[in-house]
């Protein structure tokens, strides 16, 4: 048997450091968190805010944020599961509910510091470039940067549409265009042309009385909705009624042969 070196020396474990659980867990990325977090010195306590995009099986979920020593403070959040109140009732975890998603937490948030009536964002959506700049005697305009956590951001990524339902919804993120997706209506009616088995595999929930023409309204709709009311509403509490334990029948016969004798 030849000589094999040993890399897990007495060096090698003296030196060892244990990952962050979460790192360990394969949840957090902390070269990237880091800088997202790291704020300028001459800013003293101002925090830096985050727009945090998670993308489930079954919701995609929208969160403000900032990073504090006990951990992340949550300022706002959205989630897509609050959509069908708001006409969206079936595609919750697509691009277009992506972008509805982060378009709530937008509006939310404006209207929560009381900023709704100055910073409207994009009313009517074209699709073309827009930046939200500050207004000279106002409140600037919210500015927070972008953390996809460990999504791969490749172009048109679901997080990027909800980035881009974030900057029509008045705030101000630092991005570039070219991650964005195009229009969803414009590639079903060229699968209807062109293949209609092929669209029928790709949009099988949209077959039953719904057009792509249909579709683009619900969501104009939906757009509407959200930029009408976009405060949460609670859900009212139960009543919780006390229930009081019922004894049971041994101990009452019990009771009663005590009470003969």
């Amino acid at each position: 048997m030849g000589i094999v070196k040993v890399v897990q020396n007495k060096a090698y474990f003296k030196r060892y450091k244990v990952k962050f659980r979460r790192q360990q867990e394969g949840k957090t990325d902390y070269s990237a968190w880091k800088r997202l977090v790291f704020q300028d010195k001459n800013k003293y306590n101002t925090p830096k805010y985050r727009m945090i995009v998670h993308v489930t099986n079954r919701d995609i979920i929208c969160h403000i944020s900032y990073a504090c020593i006990e951990g992340d403070m949550i300022v706002c959040a959205a989630y897509a599961h609050e959509l069908p109140k708001r006409g969206v009732k079936f595609g919750l975890t697509n691009h277009a509910a992506a972008y509805c998603t982060s378009l709530l937490l937008a509006h939310r948030l404006i209207n929560r510091f009381g900023m709704d009536k100055i910073y409207e964002g994009q009313v009517k959506v074209t699709g073309d470039k827009y930046n939200v700049e500050s207004i000279d005697g106002q409140p600037g305009a919210f500015t927070c940067y972008l953390d996809a956590g460990l999504a791969r951001t490749t172009t048109r990524n679901k997080v990027f549409e909800a980035l881009k339902g974030a900057v029509n919804g008045g705030l101000s993120i630092p991005h570039k265009s070219k991650e964005f997706s195009q229009k969803a209506i414009d590639y079903m009616h060229y699968l209807i042309e062109e293949d209609e088995d092929a669209y029928k595999k790709q949009f099988p929930q949209h077959l039953t009385n719904i057009t792509p023409d249909m579709l683009e309204e619900m969501y104009k709709k939906a757009h509407a909705a959200i930029r009408e009311n976009p405060v949460y509403e609670k859900k009212p509490k139960k009543e919780k009624k006390d229930w009081v334990a019922q004894k049971k029948a041994s101990f009452l016969r019990a009771r009663e042969w005590a009470a003969k004798s």
